[in-house]
């Protein structure tokens, strides 16, 4: 439930313990984040002109990007004289020692205090490769220290984000300039102190506001919350979706498909034939036996602590949330090996949680099924990736206590909890055509939460 749809005397209980938690802990205050509506797609693509910091080939050409954008690009630190920055962009491809990157951090530091609210920092670097000098591999690997660092300084709504570039993956890829795209824009509002690996090289969408035009996508546990809005973004983004929820929420299920003109399939995921069933699905009507993208979101919580955990508390969990991703995929792989798979899985899993070891072990097993999925659909032109939610306000965090909750809402760097929009957009990203470079990586929607990494 939303702090708006309180009692009053609750309304004011809740903003004096935000405030207290704030002040106590030295956390961030928390202000309205710049976001996508998942209606539209007309909206600029940052909150100001853009700063390019670097030189040389690779920054041009990241410059060059942006102008055709149709984007207000400098390339000098004079201050813009009617906007506050919108985002910089520091290019650091060329680093080869600890040291080079002094002039162009400390210049980055010379804007911070210029930037607009919900404004974006983001970095453009080279993975530390294996055969690395000790120099070369100190200087990349740096930048992530950086990065991290420097998301739990900004204010206002701010975020600070790298991308991490493969040995073969050139700055004016389309990978390369997708995964920027997106972390300009209000699409990775709750995306921060992120390194996204692009690993290989991608195809420019037709439609860079629309580029899942065509392309059929299924969405487990899509009656609400972080599956109804995925829904909602695919559709925007161009996708035919199918959306497979439980009988019991039928209701909500046909209401949010009927919404997109998308297609709705109760079904239990669990079940033996859950994927033979989806496979079905698709095989008539709008489909035509297409299926391109699988976004694996349907989850359940059953908290406990361990030691008062019931068999059916950790097995219901463990067969929703993992099981019967690995059996739909394993089904649905066969028939479509050119397979695009984004899982759902959590922060939970990556740093653990008190009275979650059901959960954590289901969602980090998430991770480890998407990471040995990823080669396997490669070979077949697809790949897996996951999204990891942190603190998302939506019914099922709406049943945490309201300490607790009011406390996983304000230790993230951006001092509030996400929206499912936010979950959304992430997911959206890795199933366009611009994010096929990226394969076996986690992408946090955590606001840069200060548990894990």
């Amino acid at each position: 439930m939303p702090t708006s749809s309180l009692p009053a005397p609750l309304r004011g209980l809740t903003k004096q313990l935000n405030r207290t938690i704030t002040q106590a802990l030295g956390l961030t205050e928390a202000v309205t984040l710049r976001r996508t509506d998942p209606a539209s797609v007309d909206q600029p693509l940052t909150a100001g002109p853009v700063l390019v910091i670097g030189s040389g080939p690779d920054a041009d050409a990241v410059a060059h990007q942006l102008h055709e954008w149709h984007l207000d690009v400098r390339r000098n630190l004079a201050a813009p004289t009617q906007q506050r920055w919108g985002a910089v962009v520091v290019v650091l491809t060329d680093l080869e020692a600890p040291g080079q990157e002094a002039e162009r951090v400390l210049a980055l530091g010379g804007t911070l205090r210029e930037l607009a609210r919900s404004a974006r920092v983001v970095t453009i670097s080279r993975a530390v490769a294996d055969g690395d000098a000790p120099a070369l591999a100190a200087a990349r690997g740096g930048v992530a220290g950086l990065v991290r660092s420097l998301g739990k300084e900004l204010r206002q709504g701010a975020t600070a984000n790298g991308i991490e570039l493969g040995a073969d993956v050139a700055v004016t890829d389309p990978a390369t300039i997708g995964t920027l795209r997106f972390l300009l824009s209000a699409r990775s509002a709750f995306v921060d102190g992120q390194l996204l690996p692009v690993t290989a090289a991608a195809q420019a969408p037709a439609d860079w506001t629309r580029p899942l035009t065509g392309t059929v996508a299924v969405v487990t546990g899509a009656a609400r919350g972080i599956g109804a809005e995925t829904v909602r973004v695919l559709a925007r983004d161009g996708a035919h979706v199918l959306g497979v929820d439980v009988p019991a929420a039928g209701e909500s299920l046909a209401a949010v498909m009927n919404e997109v003109g998308g297609v709705a399939l109760q079904l239990d995921i669990t079940a033996p034939d859950a994927g033979a069933r989806i496979l079905e699905r698709v095989a008539r009507g709008p489909f035509q036996g297409r299926l391109d993208v699988l976004v694996h979101n349907a989850g359940i919580l059953r908290d406990k602590l361990l030691a008062n955990m019931k068999p059916e508390q950790w097995e219901s969990v463990i067969a929703v949330n993992l099981a019967a991703q690995v059996a739909i995929t394993t089904a649905v792989a066969q028939a479509h090996p050119g397979l695009v798979q984004i899982s759902l899985a959590s922060t939970s899993g990556i740093a653990g949680n008190r009275g979650q070891t059901n959960y954590g072990f289901s969602k980090s097993g998430v991770i480890g099924a998407t990471q040995a999925w990823a080669p396997v659909l490669a070979a077949g032109g697809g790949r897996a990736n996951a999204v990891a939610p942190g603190f998302i306000e939506t019914e099922m965090t709406a049943s945490i206590p309201l300490a607790q909750r009011e406390i996983s809402r304000r230790v993230s760097s951006l001092g509030q909890g996400g929206k499912p929009v936010d979950v959304a957009e992430a997911v959206a990203f890795l199933a366009s055509p611009q994010a096929g470079g990226i394969n076996g990586a986690v992408l946090r929607v955590c606001g840069q939460n200060l548990v894990g990494r």
